[in-house]
């Protein structure tokens, strides 16, 4: 009996260390799940934040693209236009939202350019314009449409593609 009371109070001394070791399992569970919490409402901060830088890099980009482009269009492809707006433009219903838009002459012919800004340009992003943007428009306006695409970073996949779709890639540092 003896042996049997002993054992007991081990067993229940175990047992309230068992209890002792969930009780603080359990704290610690909260204040991680507390901790995860904050740093998910951080994260979602930073999200909106970077959001925002992006879209101010992305606008100053298109600020670039204003100022360069039409001397490289007039330089490189004989294409006069005052002035590159973000515009949007009706096609089959839908708004077509066009990053550069402007009205001119090809080689002395009324021609549209449009354009799209990326900091990064590749194969898919060309693909993506061409069927989207330049495309709709060049079928909805029945004049010579002159597609652009302006970047940082011309990928040479997106150069390949661009040249066999007859778009052009214009890096920022091109004069």
């Amino acid at each position: 009996v003896e042996a049997l009371t002993e054992a007991q109070l081990k067993t229940e001394e175990r047992l309230e260390k068992l209890t002792e070791r969930v009780e603080a399992l359990t704290e610690a569970q909260l204040k991680t799940e507390e901790r995860l919490g904050e740093f998910v409402a951080g994260l979602e901060s930073l999200r909106t934040e970077v959001g925002r830088l992006s879209d101010t890099l992305g606008f100053g980009l298109e600020d670039v693209a204003r100022v360069v482009l039409p001397g490289w269009l007039s330089r490189h492809l004989e294409v006069e236009v005052e002035e590159l707006r973000r515009e949007f433009v009706e096609v089959e219903g839908r708004l077509v939202e066009v990053n550069l838009y402007g009205e001119g002459l090809l080689k002395g012919k009324r021609a549209i350019v449009v354009g799209e800004v990326k900091s990064r340009i590749f194969g898919s992003e060309v693909k993506n314009f061409y069927e989207n943007t330049y495309t709709p428009i060049a079928e909805k306006m029945g004049i010579e449409v002159v597609g652009v695409l302006f970047g940082y970073l011309i990928h040479p996949s997106a150069k390949k593609l661009a040249e066999e779709l007859g778009l052009h890639v214009i890096a920022s540092y091109e004069r």
